[in-house]
């Protein structure tokens, strides 16, 4: 008998491949992505299901009803990650990992990931693609941003100005990226500095382009709320004009983060108001 539908969707691992020192590439695909869909956004995110081990699961399995039935120490744990590609054709969705030994949950697992290994999704999210219309691009971010910003760097107008900082730990940790656009791409090697310290530099001293900017920076929340402050009341950068988020937080797993994240963001929001009303 057929699987009653739920509230995900069940991927197959196809394949793996070690992109670069710390980051693992893992491609699913099968009947079970019949009904995934994405819509032309470069920063498309999905949340991967992890099951605790030895519990009994509803059946069929939904989070939502696992949420509703069991005690909250056992509900599944949910990791989110952007969506590097998906082919509607072949059904195969490329999900890339940082990984840092055994630290973590999504990451140890695309590590042992093989051939058959199955992976529940949900989603797709997503709010942000490249304005085509835009007179040049700004694209910062870490390791957790590095998806996003080479699908965004793909998705580009020919020849567009853009200017791309990307921070990693060394120099092992560089991808190669691929566009048609004039893109100035600047590695920053983070080494034994804070995280987030050398983006935040550089964009202070970055000489900006002439022209209408349409901005993507993500990663570590404390970081990205500096760049977020110097962009809006320093540079003038419209909100409408800026996709900027922390997709984690330092000492923060990802469900805590997203418990707080809200009230975090209403803060930022409240403290740039009363900055920009003075």
């Amino acid at each position: 008998m057929a699987e009653q539908r739920t509230d995900h969707h069940r991927g197959v691992v196809q394949r793996t491949e070690r992109l670069s020192r710390n980051m693992v590439r893992v491609v699913v695909g099968g009947d079970g992505l019949a009904e995934f869909a994405t819509r032309g956004l470069t920063d498309h995110y999905v949340k991967l299901v992890f099951l605790c081990e030895g519990v009994e699961y509803p059946r069929p399995f939904s989070v939502k009803t696992c949420r509703e039935t069991l005690p909250r120490e056992v509900w599944p744990k949910l990791r989110t990650y952007t969506v590097r590609a998906w082919d509607p054709y072949t059904r195969e969705l490329t999900l890339d990992f940082v990984v840092h030994g055994d630290e973590g949950l999504a990451g140890p697992w695309a590590d042992r990931a093989r051939p058959g290994d199955e992976l529940l999704i949900l989603g797709p999210g997503g709010g942000y693609a490249p304005d085509r219309e835009a007179g040049w691009h700004l694209l910062v971010g870490d390791e957790s941003a590095l998806p996003a910003i080479a699908a965004s760097l793909e998705a580009l107008p020919d020849a567009v100005p853009a200017r791309v900082l990307i921070e990693v730990d060394a120099p092992e940790d560089e991808l190669k990226l691929e566009t048609a656009a004039d893109a100035r791409i600047r590695w920053l090697y983070r080494g034994d500095r804070p995280v987030g310290e050398r983006l935040v530099a550089a964009v202070r001293e970055l000489d900006f382009p002439d022209g209408d900017v349409h901005a993507f920076v993500h990663g570590e929340a404390g970081f990205v709320k500096e760049l977020r402050r110097h962009l809006r009341l320093e540079r003038g950068i419209p909100l409408d004009r800026l996709s900027i988020s922390g997709y984690w937080r330092l000492g923060a797993d990802d469900e805590a983060w997203r418990q707080v994240k809200g009230d975090w963001n209403r803060q930022v929001e409240a403290e740039e108001a009363a900055a920009i009303a003075s």
